[in-house]
């Protein structure tokens, strides 16, 4: 007690500042997260590198100017309704100050829906989008379709091509692709001949790749993602198309390339930076970001190979990250105050650099994503090489 006394009073400065951080620390609180996934079921092909990123994210940054960082994460099956029924327990029983989740644009609006109700803050790390005062605590990771569909179809119109056939998931994913599709082929002078869908659950879409054929397409494109992304491009491939393949971010999976294998050697289609960030120039800022996560992947999950969906999750820590720093300055975790401040930080997130994108949001915007966020990639011998 004598010595802190005398540091008070030999340095009132000293004196004050060591008050103060006696002070933090003893009101310091753990912030949590609640993550929600899709470690089983038909979405797993993606939900898993999203736990892997979440880890890697965890192991990178764990604690917060003093207050830890308590991470629950759950399983939803690939349900919707589980995904529900897994964010109300996170906010409720937990007590969770922001929800990051899940694999599938149907359980991410399922979550998002909780979230709102509850006044909870949301990453959301998939395609999902609530326009209004429906999407208002929600922000979205992952780049909207219309802005990677667009880079597609500039490349195709470049190609020459005058039609193109479309297959896609027969849910909110298939729909944002479709809607993007169209209203950036046709002004290209780019004819969509189709719009066959499957569910992703589906084991065959020999049907669908049948009706696509039959209208002779220049090249096709899909609109799916992960493991069931690759059905399209197999059923084609057994009905002897040899044209031209393209797909969205969506299908950026290393099991999606092992299952479709040959049927999807060729295909183009726009991504993050962080797929290619070796092919970066050097003064690109996400380059460095990217080193740094495939570091945090590989001490988090030794076994887990670098992809985009892990990124995706990655990303949104560290937007989370970003802004629970700035939420810390008006009030504590735990606390409906916390949460309120905590949103209103996430959308107004700048020019924070991650590795799919340099993140900037708005109160009325869902999407934090430019031009920066997208490259054209070719697999070439099961690799993704950069278009430049």
């Amino acid at each position: 007690m004598r010595k802190f006394l005398f540091a008070l009073t030999g340095s009132a400065t000293a004196g004050a500042a060591a008050l103060a951080a006696l002070v933090s620390a003893a009101d310091a609180a753990d912030i949590k997260i609640g993550f929600v996934t899709s470690l089983s079921g038909p979405v797993s092909s993606i939900g898993i590198p999203y736990d892997h990123g979440i880890k890697a994210g965890f192991a990178h940054v764990s604690e917060i100017d003093g207050n830890k960082i308590t991470l629950i994460a759950l399983d939803d099956a690939s349900d919707p309704s589980t995904a529900a029924k897994n964010a109300r327990k996170l906010i409720e029983e937990d007590k969770v100050d922001v929800l990051i989740g899940t694999a599938g644009a149907p359980g991410s609006l399922a979550m998002a829906a909780v979230s709102r109700e509850t006044k909870t803050p949301i990453i959301v790390i998939a395609n999902a989008n609530l326009p209004g005062p429906d999407g208002a605590w929600m922000v979205t990771v992952p780049q909207p379709a219309p802005l990677m569909v667009s880079a597609v179809v500039a490349e195709m119109k470049k190609s020459g091509i005058k039609s193109v056939g479309f297959i896609g998931f027969s849910d909110a994913w298939g729909d944002l692709v479709y809607n993007a599709l169209t209203a950036t082929a046709e002004p290209a002078g780019i004819k969509v001949t189709t719009n066959e869908r499957y569910a992703r659950a589906d084991t065959s879409v020999t049907a669908q790749a049948l009706k696509v054929v039959a209208t002779r397409p220049d090249a096709v494109i899909t609109g799916g993602s992960g493991t069931p992304g690759a059905l399209p491009y197999l059923a084609l491939a057994e009905r002897g198309y040899k044209g031209p393949i393209y797909g969205t971010h969506a299908l950026i999976n290393p099991d999606f390339v092992r299952v479709g294998a040959a049927a999807v050697e060729g295909l183009i289609a726009p991504t993050g930076p962080v797929v290619v960030s070796e092919q970066l120039p050097d003064d690109n800022p996400i380059k460095k970001v990217g080193a740094e996560y495939k570091a945090a992947l590989a001490k988090a999950v030794p076994t887990a190979t670098p992809n985009a969906f892990s990124a995706y999750s990655y990303d949104g820590w560290l937007i989370f990250v970003d802004a629970a720093k700035r939420a810390l300055k008006t009030a504590q975790p735990g606390t409906p105050e916390y949460r309120v401040a905590l949103r209103d930080a996430i959308v107004s997130t700048k020019e924070l650099v991650g590795t799919h994108a340099v993140y900037n949001f708005k109160p009325d915007e869902r999407y934090g994503t430019d031009e920066r966020s997208r490259v054209l990639v070719k697999l070439e011998k099961g690799a993704w090489k950069l278009i430049k």
